[in-house]
């Protein structure tokens, strides 16, 4: 409304003072002017005759404008526990991180996208959703199944084909010292810490962490980036510090990580404060600084170590890295026979095959049974007869299948070249037979 318009709505209210309706017009014109003390004092005097949610909201608009948060916030919250317009929602929020209360903020616009999931606001997308993340809305319910992947299991060292190096490396870090703890704290070491397991894909880096637990009898949480990574800020922290919490209320406990990378990369390439800020709270949760990781072991899975920050290889966090290769021909000869129990097979040579398959992994081998199996299907839709799996045809499949190991070599061998001044990927080298 222009000034004049604003002057006829106040004589009016002069004839007719008592007349509601007219007085929230010249509030409304006032608060729409920026005239925000003349504003408040309708809206006050409309408060005197009439106790409705728009009177409240529209001194609530005042009080916002005015930067007088506290007042704001008051009225807001009275009116968003019974009403569930979003506009309220949205201002209410929006009050809450002016006053510091992120937390909060957060809780009521979830609860408004729920109600009405059309009604956003770019403002607070943009200051209370992780814009890094590209993750679509959920909500975690950490009093219900949240934690669903704690387990027990129910295998060991002994159902691990192979991997000889990476057992000794894991029985001197975490299996002797919760064997005999009287030892280590004889000498005032501490029962727990971190490995850091590293190499090609699917070579068993998440298998030989759960027999870790099976080994000494202790719990295991298995843990993707989708258990911690959330799109609203601080979610993500809270999530993991609660999954740490988790693991020391159930130790001994077997803490696995996979794909520690993508949370932990370098801070040096990050392009947002959020993402700081998560590898920043992970260092405070290996730290034990909220609490003690007696008895937490700390496993960590990554791809790419090169891309990991060197934050995390200090003493006490990270501090033993091993290099899980692809299986050996032992390996990969347990990893076919048990992928093969369920199929129909005969004459199947396993010692022949694993020779035959160097550089694969057991994903690799997965997918080479898949082949040989679609090869028989296709000569059983012509004959109608299904026929058992035999050792040429797995022979015939091995040839239609490149190792997936050796692209992820091909980058790794350039790090251990070029950038390997610590020795820390001497193992690669060894394996591909390359001296320094």
């Amino acid at each position: 409304m222009n000034p004049l318009q604003i002057e006829s709505l106040r004589e009016a209210l002069k004839h007719s003072p008592d007349n509601i309706p007219l007085r929230q017009m010249l509030a409304e014109a006032l608060l729409a002017a920026r005239n925000y003390a003349e504003a408040e004092d309708e809206f006050l005097e409309l408060l005197k005759r009439s106790s409705s949610d728009k009177i409240k909201f529209g001194l609530a608009q005042v009080y916002f404008a005015k930067e007088n948060y506290s007042a704001s916030s008051v009225i807001l919250e009275e009116l968003f526990s019974t009403n569930t317009d979003p506009a309220i929602a949205i201002l209410y929020a929006k009050t809450l991180i002016e006053e510091d209360a992120i937390s909060k903020a957060i809780e009521v616009y979830q609860k408004s996208l729920r109600l009405h999931p059309h009604h956003t606001d770019d403002e607070l997308d943009q200051f209370l959703r992780n814009s890094s993340n590209d993750l679509d809305y959920f909500e975690n319910d950490l009093e219900g199944d949240r934690f669903h992947f704690l387990e027990k299991p129910d295998i060991s060292f002994k159902d691990v084909g192979g991997m000889d190096h990476v057992k000794k490396e894991i029985e001197l870090k975490i299996i002797k010292p919760l064997l005999h703890p009287e030892l280590y704290k004889a000498y005032g070491k501490k029962i727990g810490g971190g490995i850091l397991l590293y190499g090609p894909p699917g070579c068993g880096k998440t298998y030989i962490a759960k027999a870790t637990a099976g080994e000494v009898q202790a719990k295991f949480l298995n843990v993707s980036l989708n258990d911690i990574l959330d799109m609203w800020i601080g979610n993500s922290e809270k999530n993991l510090h609660e999954i740490f919490e988790l693991a020391r209320k159930n130790q001994p406990c077997v803490l696995f990580i996979d794909e520690i990378d993508a949370l932990g990369a370098s801070r040096s390439d990050m392009k947002t404060s959020s993402s700081r800020h998560l590898i920043n709270q992970f260092l405070q949760e290996l730290d034990g600084i909220d609490g003690s990781n007696e008895g937490v072991l700390v496993i960590g899975a990554t791809n790419a170590p090169w891309s990991l920050d060197q934050a995390f290889r200090r003493p006490g966090r990270f501090d033993r890295i091993i290099f899980v290769p692809p299986p050996d021909a032992q390996s990969r000869e347990r990893i076919l026979q048990v992928k093969l129990q369920q199929k129909p097979t005969e004459k199947v040579d396993l010692v022949a095959l694993a020779k035959k398959s160097e550089h694969f992994s057991g994903a690799d081998l997965d997918a080479v049974i898949d082949i040989a199996i679609e090869q028989k299907l296709e000569q059983a839709f012509v004959d109608g007869i299904p026929k058992p799996l035999n050792t040429n045809d797995l022979i015939d499949a091995l040839k239609k299948h490149k190792p997936s190991t050796q692209e992820w070599f091909a980058t790794a061998r350039n790090f251990a070249l070029f950038a390997n001044d610590s020795g820390l990927y001497d193992d690669i080298l060894n394996y591909l037979k390359i001296k320094k």
